[in-house]
């Protein structure tokens, strides 16, 4: 028989043999030619294109029961589910003997006697003060006073003196400035004067014209329905009433495991390691350091300071402030409280302009208010008729014709059998691996049936 490839095997068009861009199956001498092209696009047998699956415009009637088998269940694999065994873990028995609690920090360890650290403290310098220290600064010995004598003063002597007679020349704004008088202006706004007509008012409308006056119908007056109460009595059980009755039953058991507390009076008897690690060691008291009473110098005690000895007193003055000579002029003259504006704008005796009111020109009502208005005294009422309902009737359509319940899915559906591509198995049934050419082509021969002589 010819072998084939899975690429053939394959009916679905999915499944392609997994192989590469290189020759790495076999290296022969014999070249092969090969393009990306053929890679990526391998050539098949005498392979007809898949058919349409676009049903035909034409009427098929149902012949056949439709199968409810659906791809999951004629794939699907039962598996036998087998249960995990779970791991018992063993019981716990304590070993006999006793425990070595010797560690290697215990052997390798070397006790030294430690004394404490003395502190390092610098010398004492003490000062001596006997001499008297008689010395003279670079300051005094390099300086030299110099005699600077006090400049005198350039600013020129004041001269000016105010004049004592009244300036009596004009000015530019006196002499072209006429004096005239004010007068008020003559209002421009229009007077309120009502305009009365004498012909008769005319109260005839378009409507009042133009309106037609028609009969009203009899309103319709719907019936009010009287409440009958039901002679059945109340049934007030539930569903849940119903469905679930009191069953008489043991009570829940508490699965709760006892509490054995321990006391907190209770002393632990047993070791730790810790205990039998680290025994109490005997610390020595620290050494404290004695300090030497105080004992007072004898003899009387020099209150005299290097400042107190080699300061010289000087009589020094005190510094005048230099600030700059005021500008003030001291006029004793008693201030004149008059100016050109004061003597030629005199104050002019003006009265405040009274309100202009006007006068009223319609007279006030006189009488009793009526209370009527245009509205109240030409309104003709009239009777309303209602608007007939154009809702349709909340009643179901009744039909003695049979319901057609034919679809266009059950009359042009045709059940298909769905097939399994047999190169979906990891092995296809009814073939036989037989090798793997150089471009990672897998080939399967097929296996004949044998048959049986009679």
């Amino acid at each position: 028989m010819k072998s084939r490839c899975l690429c053939q095997i394959c009916t679905c068009g999915r499944h392609h043999c997994p192989h590469g861009n290189t020759r790495i199956y076999e290296n022969s001498g014999v070249p092969y030619f090969t393009t990306e092209y053929l890679e990526k696009y391998p050539t098949y047998g005498n392979i007809l294109p898949p058919q349409s699956l676009k049903p035909k415009q034409e009427f098929r009637a149902c012949r056949g029961k439709m199968e409810g088998i659906t791809t999951f269940k004629s794939d699907y694999r039962p598996y036998e589910i087998v249960k995990q065994p779970r791991h018992v873990p063993e019981e716990y028995k304590p070993k006999h003997g006793e425990i070595d609690l010797g560690t290697t920090y215990k052997r390798d360890f070397n006790s030294y006697k430690v004394q404490p650290v003395v502190i390092v403290r610098p010398l004492e310098r003490r000062q001596v003060t006997k001499g008297k220290l008689d010395t003279v600064p670079t300051y005094k010995d390099d300086y030299r006073a110099w005699d600077i004598q006090k400049s005198e003063l350039y600013k020129p002597e004041e001269t000016y003196h105010p004049p004592t007679v009244k300036f009596g020349n004009s000015t530019t704004f006196q002499d072209d400035y006429i004096p005239q008088e004010i007068k008020p202006r003559q209002s421009f706004k229009p007077s309120f004067l009502v305009k009365r007509s004498t012909t008769p008012f005319n109260g005839d409308t378009s409507h009042r014209l133009d309106y037609v006056p028609h009969q009203l119908e009899i309103k319709f007056a719907r019936p009010k329905e009287v409440y009958k109460p039901t002679s059945k009595p109340f049934e007030d059980l539930t569903t849940h009433h119903n469905d679930f009755q009191g069953l008489v039953g043991e009570t829940a058991k508490i699965c709760k495991p006892a509490d054995n507390r321990v006391a907190q009076n209770a002393q632990f008897s047993g070791s730790t390691e810790f205990q039998e690690s680290f025994q109490p060691w005997e610390i020595p008291p620290p050494v404290v350091k004695k300090v030497p009473e105080y004992v007072p110098p004898t003899g009387t005690m020099q209150l005299s300071s290097t400042s107190h000895l080699d300061y010289v007193p000087h009589e020094a003055n005190r510094v005048v402030p230099i600030r700059p000579a005021s500008h003030r002029r001291n006029n004793r003259f008693p201030f004149q409280g008059k100016s050109t504006t004061k003597e030629d704008f005199p104050a002019w005796e003006s009265c405040r302009q009274g309100i202009i009111k006007r006068q009223q020109q319609i007279p006030n009502p006189s009488g009793k208010f009526d209370g009527l208005s245009t509205f109240r005294s030409h309104y003709v009422p009239h009777e309303l008729i209602p608007t007939e309902s154009c809702k349709p009737l909340n009643i179901a359509l009744t039909s003695s014709i049979p319901f057609d319940g034919v679809t266009m899915y059950s009359i042009e559906y045709t059940p298909k059998k769905q097939e399994i591509c047999p190169a979906s198995y990891p092995s296809p049934p009814g073939y036989v691996f037989e090798n793997t050419d150089s471009q990672g082509h897998k080939y399967f021969r097929r296996i004949t049936p044998a048959v049986k002589a009679f």
